[in-house]
């Protein structure tokens, strides 16, 4: 490309699929591309990408929450939950943003007790600091909308999107997800979010998938007075077909519905006429959720490239590999197939984008998880549709400024893109 590639040092990313692999990556910016180098064989953590190069960003330290442990609000190695808080101020003293980490699923016994070692199943693994970027940044030039405001990160550590109730004493997991939701919201409503008079709930990956699972439950935490929204980022976990014709998400999500007891967190008006599996499917809840909600999701989620629709599982003989890993290297059918879901996407949408009080940014990128990215929030080179930034499609929708529903024209047509690239 000609372009300088500046590396922008290592993390560590675990995946939790149908059996674990540790990953270690570094990525670099190229252009509009993220290149991230991998060592493993299977896809690690997109949403660990969410920490772009940014000047000092502001450093917000662990909370647990002490009176989680009485409740059995517990991760799943029985260690107290945690949040990170920043207080706003000024203008935004009364306004609570709550972002929910994402991080994958664990679908069985084996996953879970693995989970139970890191960051994602244990406080005892939870970094003491996180910074704080792109929705969540307290600089004005970074987050023009939101920076002033109370900015939550609640930490994941169940592996149910916050959403199980149940427990497997023979080894030793607590699947509190929901318990764990209950805790943090009772515990930020005596820290103050009580008297909010404006609140977004927020998330990226299967964080994004419970601000959608939560939305409802969140709006009633609240008097009618005040303006509630929720936000889901890459939360719209399709139930597609992979490249073999299986159904690889289905059967693993059903894993985890089964395993963690998930039914009763799901809400009703979907449970009443669908099996539970596909009640943790965004598609099927999105149209009868009564809080205005604002889907972000890029047309063709690299997460869900990689992990639902061609992962090894279903390419035994690596056909789609190199295109999982870099776009620019699919064939002509590839994209075909690609752009028949993202067909199936825009017809999962088109109910829930005919409602006024909906948001809806979708651009035809390969990425995944683009609010808590400074490059992809708000910046110079940021992903635009008609011009417009995520940051600022977010707020106009959020503060009535103006409609948005932003859908963006077919690969390759979007060229503001950051799309990720992955190198072995």
């Amino acid at each position: 490309t000609g372009s300088t590639v500046r590396s922008r040092g290592s993390m560590r990313m675990k995946l939790f699929w149908f059996w674990v692999v540790v990953g270690v990556a570094s990525w670099d910016m190229v252009g509009g591309s993220q290149l991230l180098h991998l060592n493993g064989t299977e896809l690690p953590y997109l949403e660990s990408y969410g920490v772009s190069q940014v000047s000092n960003p502001v450093m917000v330290g662990l909370t647990l929450i002490t009176s989680a442990g009485a409740k059995g609000a517990v991760c799943l190695d029985g260690t107290l939950p945690g949040y990170h808080l920043h207080r706003g101020y000024g203008s935004g003293a009364n306004s609570w943003l709550i972002q929910l980490e994402g991080g994958g699923w664990c679908n069985d016994v084996r996953s879970c007790v693995y989970r139970k070692t890191t960051r994602r199943g244990s406080s005892k693994y939870m970094e003491k600091q996180l910074p704080f970027t792109g929705i969540l940044s307290n600089k004005a030039e970074e987050n023009p909308d939101f920076f002033n405001w109370n900015r939550v990160k609640l930490r994941y550590c169940d592996g149910a999107s916050f959403a199980g109730d149940s427990e497997d004493k023979a080894a030793q997991l607590q699947f509190r997800g929901q318990r764990i939701w209950l805790a943090a919201m009772e515990d930020l409503m005596s820290k103050g979010m009580r008297y909010a008079n404006q609140a977004l709930l927020s998330g990226c990956s299967a964080g994004g998938l419970a601000s959608i699972l939560h939305c409802d439950e969140f709006r009633d935490l609240f008097p009618r007075k005040t303006k509630v929204k929720c936000l889901s980022d890459a939360g719209l976990f399709l139930d597609a077909a992979d490249v073999s014709g299986g159904h690889t998400l289905r059967n693993m999500y059903s894993g985890v519905v089964n395993l963690q007891g998930v039914k009763p967190s799901l809400p009703r008006v979907c449970t009443n006429h669908l099996d539970p599996t596909s009640c943790f499917f965004p598609q099927n809840l999105i149209a009868s959720i009564k809080t205005p909600l604002f889907l972000l999701n890029a047309a063709y989620d690299a997460w869900q490239l990689q992990a639902s629709l061609a992962p090894s599982s279903a390419d035994p003989h690596g056909y789609w590999r190199q295109c999982t890993l870099n776009y620019a290297k699919c064939s002509n059918s590839q994209i075909q197939f690609l752009q028949g879901f993202r067909n199936q996407m825009l017809n999962a949408l088109r109910g829930f984008s005919s409602s006024r009080q909906n948001g809806l940014f979708l651009n035809s990128c390969f990425a995944h998880c683009q609010s808590e990215r400074q490059d992809t929030w708000f910046a110079d080179d940021s992903p635009t549709i008609r011009n417009k930034v995520i940051a600022l499609a977010v707020g106009d929708w959020y503060f009535d400024r103006a409609a948005v529903k932003a859908i963006d024209c077919a690969y390759p047509c979007d060229k503001t893109c950051h799309n990720l690239v992955f190198h072995e």
